[in-house]
């Protein structure tokens, strides 16, 4: 019963991110070092002023028992330009009692068709992380 229970919380968590019109960027926190999702990672979305190149803040997060942090931005305020993904990876590491060579980790990233969806996740360890532009 305890297995069907999470299982059932976690397809419903599943068909809620996917029916999110309103979210057209995405993130997910891996821990590659464990192999689990990065819950209980804080979070937030910066876009860059072109013209100052000063960035302003959109949101804060913290990512679920997934590792995801749905509804970052709405399509309405999602527009081309520079974003920044900033994660405070060190509280992660330091929450499970471990250290961690990066306290935070920031993601740059250029939006040139605010029409598409776009998926940036965070592959993270203690000592390295990666990322890409997924979908």
């Amino acid at each position: 019963t305890f297995r069907l229970q999470q299982l059932r919380r976690h397809i419903l968590s599943e068909s809620k991110i996917t029916t999110m019109s309103g979210s057209p960027l995405t993130t997910h926190v891996l821990n590659t070092a464990l192999g689990v999702p990065g819950s209980n990672v804080t979070l937030r979305l910066y876009q860059q002023d072109p013209s100052t190149d000063v960035w302003h803040l959109i949101t804060t997060g913290t990512t679920n028992d997934d590792g995801r942090c749905p509804g970052l931005i709405t399509q309405q305020q999602f527009k081309s330009g520079v974003y920044k993904l900033h994660f405070e990876t060190g509280q992660y590491w330091a929450r499970m009692g471990q250290t961690s060579f990066y306290p935070y980790v920031e993601i740059v990233f250029t939006i040139t068709d605010p029409e598409q969806k776009y998926h940036v996740p965070l592959l993270v360890s203690r000592f390295s992380y990666s990322t890409y532009r997924g979908s």
